[in-house]
């Protein structure tokens, strides 16, 4: 048994790999600021200790691992190296850990969080496996064969990663204060493939992806007819999407999934496909996935009187079309509002067009405050700059969220990596208070 101490334990990545050490009997304990985050949930749950930041935190015998927003001159980092205690940063860390096992890295500019939660949900259910979700969930599994992890491209940390298997769900500029433009972004997972020890399943819907050189085979899928895995009859139900599925020329099988919209396929696709490469029997692959709940903050659901409120992560413009698009397909007929936080104000900025492009698709739309980050408190663009490009669009102010109210049997998408959820909460209240 080890002894953890993890700096900035609430973070979306950080969250999930505390709690996997943990239910490998480790001591596990962290520290964070003192603001609530959906991440924090399950610590709690498990009984992980999260502490405010202070240098006496840190103590002999302690393996520290640095969290990705966290420099070394944190005062616990400082502190642990004057301790000569193992520091490892975050990204290091899971590195060593997926060597382990029989890895499978999930990345891509869109997508990663749902694949990834899907393919953990799957596989589990087959064969023992651990897994670590950047929604902030993690398990560690007692003789886990399998390790499904998400690796994200910023600052090109999925490099630290050398796993058996990659899933790459598409290539997209996203990350502006980092990439310096697409092929920057391209030139990332390029490395990345190169370091794929057995195989990879790829997007072959996906331009950028298409060109990807890898040392291993890359098994293809999509709805293109050149995709390995492709999908065809592809039906919204009352209760989730249904599609064939063809294996080259030949039928594969019908599956249905919970979820609805093109991107809930694709990932449905690159499960299906990575489940075959590892010889995984096909029909507890489509009883594991017409069970899946979802992922949190992932089109999250719940009804308030006539309208439905959806919670998602959606914060790049693909993200918002993806949502929308699922919003129409699952509540056709139904008036779709999205009300959307930018994050970051370089993102905001990079993409501004389209942003108002993608949000025009719905029939309203409101927009919240920017929200910065640690690294970016204040920037050149404001709210109202986007604002002027969508047509019809409404800024959304603190206290006055009871304007939604008059959005009668709606579907209202809250989107946002910020805390888009707090103004679903005021809202939330403002309804019942008046109830």
């Amino acid at each position: 048994m080890n002894r953890y101490h993890f700096v900035g334990i609430k973070g979306t990545g950080m969250s999930p790999l505390a709690q996997i050490l943990n239910d490998m009997n480790n001591e596990v304990r962290g520290s964070d600021v003192d603001k609530a985050f959906f991440t924090e949930e399950a610590l709690n749950r498990k009984g992980i200790e999260i502490l405010p930041f202070d240098p006496e935190n840190i103590t002999e015998g302690q393996i520290v691992v640095q969290g990705n927003a966290f420099t070394d001159d944190h005062p616990e980092v400082v502190r642990a190296r004057e301790l000569g205690l193992t520091i490892y940063k975050y990204y290091e860390f899971l590195g060593e850990l997926a060597d382990h096992y029989t890895s499978v890295a999930i990345t891509g500019s869109h997508g990663k969080t749902s694949t990834t939660g899907l393919l953990a949900h799957v596989m589990r259910g087959i064969e023992p496996t651990s897994f670590l979700i950047g929604d902030g969930t993690g398990e560690g599994v007692e003789d886990s064969k399998n390790f499904v992890f998400e690796a994200c491209e910023y600052k090109r940390h999925f490099l630290y990663y050398r796993p058996d298997y990659a899933i790459m769900t598409n290539i997209d500029f996203d990350h502006s204060d980092y990439f310096s433009g697409l092929d920057d972004v391209i030139d990332a997972f390029q490395e990345m493939a190169k370091q794929v020890k057995k195989g990879i399943i790829a997007c072959g819907d996906d331009e950028n992806l298409q060109h990807i050189q890898a040392n291993v085979p890359i098994v293809y899928y999509g709805f293109g007819a050149h995709n390995d895995f492709r999908a065809e009859n592809v039906n919204s139900t009352d209760n989730g999407t249904t599609f064939d599925v063809y294996l080259r020329d030949d039928f594969y099988g019908t599956f249905r999934i919970p979820g609805y919209g093109n991107h809930s396929v694709l990932n449905a696709l690159a499960v299906i496909a990575t489940c075959d490469y590892e010889n995984l029997p096909k029909e507890l692959v489509k009883d594991r996935l017409e069970t899946f709940n979802g992922v949190k903050r992932r089109f999250s659901e719940s009804t308030l009187g006539n309208q439905v409120l959806v919670d998602d992560y959606a914060h790049h413009p693909r993200e918002i079309s993806a949502t929308v698009e699922a919003a129409r397909k699952k509540y056709g007929g139904r008036e779709v509002v999205a009300i959307f936080q930018p994050h970051t104000y370089t993102r905001l900025k990079s993409f501004m067009d389209d942003f108002a492009a993608a949000l025009a698709e719905a029939d309203a739309v409101y927009l919240c405050d920017i929200f910065g980050s640690a690294r970016e408190q204040e920037g050149t663009v404001t709210i109202e700059d986007l604002q002027s490009r969508i047509e019809g669009a409404n800024v959304l102010k603190r206290g006055g969220v009871s304007v939604l109210s008059q959005h009668t049997d709606a579907v209202l998408l809250f989107m946002g990596a910020g805390d888009i959820q707090t103004y679903q909460r005021e809202y939330e209240d403002h309804v019942q208070l008046e109830a």
